[in-house]
C-alpha cells in the first residue's frame, strides 16, 4: 500500500513537471473523449464522445447539462440565437440544437433530400449571418477505405441541411475568414487543410488546398489519422489548428504560413482549442493516448502568443 502511493505520487509530480514544461494548466481532467470546448460568458463548455455528454464548467465545479446516449457527442457551436449546434458523431449521425441548459430543442437526422446522416457529423461552425456549416465525416476506421466526407450548410432562416461538398478523405474541423468568403475544412487522413470559396447563397466553389501540415511541421509518428482535426479562427484571421495523433496545436497566419507551434505535454491526441477571454489563453482538449479506447483525457489551458 504505502510503495504504491508512492509510486502515485511520483507519477503525480511528473506529470506536473511535464505540464509544467509546456506551462499548462489543467482545467478538468478524466474527460472521456474531450472535444468541442467553448467559452461562454466566463463559463467552459465542452463534450466528450465516449459518455456522450456536454458539460459545463464554472471555474470551480463541472455540471453534465446533456447526456444523450448514442450520440457520439463531438463538435459544438453556439448560434446567434445564444443555443448550441451539437455534432453527433455516432455512425447515424444526427446534428441537434440545445439551449445553454441542455435541453435539446430540435434534432436533424436528415439532409433536404432525404439522405441520412450516416458516418458521423463532426464538426459546425456558425457564420456572421447566423447560417452554419457542418461536416460529415465517415467512420473512424484504421486503415480508413471509405472516402465518404461531405460538407453541408444550413441557411440563415432554413429549418433543412443542404449537401454543397463531397469527396472529402475524413471532413473534420471548419473555420470561416473574417471577410466570411473563405471556408475551411479539416481532411483528417490527407493530412491536409481545405479551402472553399462562399458563395452569396451559402453555396461553395473553388476547392483548393490552403495547407499540408507535414510541409510545415514534421509528423509524429507514422498514421492515417495525423491530420488536422477541429480548428478555431482569431480576430486577426490567424487559425489554431489541433493535430490529431501530433500532440500540438499549430497556429497559422491567412495566408498558410506557420507562425507558432504549441507542444501541448497532457496528451498525443489534441482534439479542438477554444479562445479564452480577449484570446490571451487558449483552451485545449486533448487525449492521452488515442489507443486508449475510452480516449481518456483532459482539458488543459494555455498562454496564448500575439
Amino acid at each position: 500500500m504505502k510503495r504504491s502511493r508512492i509510486v502515485g505520487v511520483a507519477v503525480s509530480i511528473m506529470l506536473a513537471l511535464a505540464t509544467a514544461s509546456a506551462q499548462e494548466i489543467t482545467i478538468v481532467s478524466n474527460v472521456l473523449g474531450p472535444e468541442g470546448p467553448l467559452s461562454v460568458d466566463g463559463n467552459l463548455y465542452y463534450v466528450a464522445w465516449t459518455t456522450s455528454t456536454l458539460s459545463k464548467w464554472d471555474g470551480r465545479t463541472t455540471t453534465v447539462l446533456n447526456h444523450t446516449p448514442g450520440c457520439g457527442h463531438n463538435g459544438l457551436a453556439l448560434t446567434k440565437q445564444k443555443t448550441f449546434l451539437l455534432a453527433c458523431d455516432d455512425e447515424h449521425g444526427a446534428i441537434l440544437e440545445l439551449d445553454l441548459a441542455g435541453k435539446e430543442l430540435r434534432r436533424w437526422e436528415v439532409d433536404s433530400n432525404g439522405h441520412k446522416l450516416d458516418g458521423g457529423i463532426n464538426d459546425i461552425v456558425i457564420t456572421a449571418n447566423g447560417g452554419a456549416y457542418a461536416t460529415l465525416s465517415g467512420p473512424f476506421v484504421n486503415p480508413p477505405v471509405a472516402v465518404m466526407g461531405k460538407i453541408l450548410y444550413l441557411a440563415p432562416g432554413s429549418q433543412k441541411w443542404v449537401e454543397v461538398a463531397d469527396d472529402l478523405n475524413y471532413a473534420n474541423g471548419l473555420g470561416v475568414s473574417l471577410d466570411q468568403k473563405t471556408l475551411y475544412v479539416s481532411e483528417t487522413v490527407g493530412n491536409c487543410i481545405l479551402k472553399f470559396t462562399i458563395n452569396g447563397d451559402g453555396s461553395l466553389s473553388r476547392r483548393s488546398n490552403f495547407a499540408l501540415l507535414n510541409l510545415l511541421t514534421p509528423n509524429k509518428i507514422n498514421s492515417w489519422w495525423i491530420g488536422p482535426d477541429s480548428m478555431k479562427i482569431d480576430s486577426n484571421g490567424n487559425m489554431y489548428v489541433a493535430q490529431l495523433y501530433g500532440g500540438k496545436i499549430l497556429k497559422l497566419s491567412p495566408a498558410g504560413k506557420l507562425l507558432h507551434i504549441f507542444e501541448i505535454a497532457a496528451g498525443t491526441g489534441t482534439t479542438n482549442v477554444a479562445f479564452g477571454e480577449g484570446e490571451r489563453d487558449l483552451y485545449v482538449t486533448v487525449v492521452r493516448d488515442l489507443n486508449d479506447p475510452e480516449a481518456r483525457g483532459s482539458i488543459v489551458k494555455i498562454r496564448n502568443t500575439k
